[in-house]
């Protein structure tokens, strides 16, 4: 063998060598950066039933709870509004009432006929009576103390007195019906602050999702491109070992009739579409996607 001969196969081995080991870099590194795809698409998934979990917390949860107080609060002013006009219906029947009776020289108030017979009390404890005084005082205490319980028949008879009565029954019912309104209103504000803080949270998730989304688009755009340059050297490492044709993927048509390449796409174009339905099933169901189902959709969200 000539000097030339031999250097051309150094070169040619070399050539070879260098080629190997660029195909196994390439390799790597694509296949590294699938592996990072697999992991962005868990990461994906997990924030989607992150999503739906707490979308559906929110729903049947606080949204249902605070639209129920927000129901009872509704009843309750309703409510309120009824007892409202009742106690102004009612005042001004009173105050009717009141404009109508005149007050009688021979009835006195229940305050004077006490303050009366206070006095005559005193008197009989501070002042040196005989005992005929003593007894007049006495009688004049029975008298006015019998006529305040018959000023107190009346009143208790009188339609004032049941009005205000009713008034007052009103006016209890009204306070109630303020410190149920209060109540109620602070539970649902605060089912619909908690509600509040898990859409926030979901808006953030969606940001994050879309931030991976991101970069799980760029990460397949480089794996992409790391293995056309794979396929290249390989192309070149077939050339410099046998001499044939250039390296091509196996699941590529090689036919030469176009009608038979025709239908075979067709079928390929079939299957991808009857995976990407069932992947899309899967996504929609909360399950976990394989790569192949995963690539299937992101390449769909990217058409």
């Amino acid at each position: 063998m000539s000097r030339n001969n031999t250097k051309t196969s150094q070169n040619s081995q070399t050539s070879f060598r260098g080629l190997q080991i660029l195909s196994d870099d390439l390799k790597k590194k694509r296949d590294d950066l699938n592996l990072k795809t697999k992991k962005f698409i868990n990461g994906l998934q997990e924030i989607e039933t992150d999503i739906n979990t707490s979308l559906k917390t929110a729903k049947d949860g606080y949204k249902k709870k605070r639209d129920y107080w927000n129901n009872k609060v509704k009843d309750l002013k309703d409510k309120k509004v009824e007892y409202k006009t009742l106690f102004e219906k009612l005042v001004e029947e009173k105050n009717l009432i009141q404009k109508k009776t005149k007050t009688s020289d021979k009835i006195i108030s229940i305050k004077q006929v006490e303050r009366k017979i206070d006095n005559l009390e005193r008197r009989i404890e501070t002042e040196n009576l005989d005992i005929a005084e003593e007894n007049a005082i006495v009688d004049t205490i029975k008298e006015l103390a019998e006529s305040k319980q018959e000023f107190l028949a009346q009143q208790e008879n009188s339609d004032l007195f049941k009005l205000e009565r009713k008034i007052e029954i009103v006016k209890i019912n009204l306070n109630r019906i303020y410190e149920q309104l209060n109540k109620w209103s602070n539970k649902s504000q605060e089912n619909h602050a908690k509600m509040l803080e898990i859409f926030q949270k979901v808006d953030e998730l969606r940001e994050q999702k879309k931030r991976m989304e991101e970069e799980l688009i760029e990460n397949k755009k480089t794996a992409d491109r790391y293995h056309e340059q794979f396929l290249q050297v390989m192309n070149q490492r077939k050339k410099f070992s046998k001499g044939k044709k250039p390296y091509k993927p196996s699941n590529r048509p090689t036919t030469v009739r176009s009608s038979h390449y025709h239908k075979k796409n067709e079928m390929i174009e079939k299957m991808k579409k009857d995976k990407l339905a069932e992947a899309l099933e899967k996504q929609k169901a909360g399950k976990k996607l394989n790569l192949f189902e995963a690539r299937l959709i992101l390449g769909q969200s990217e058409r």
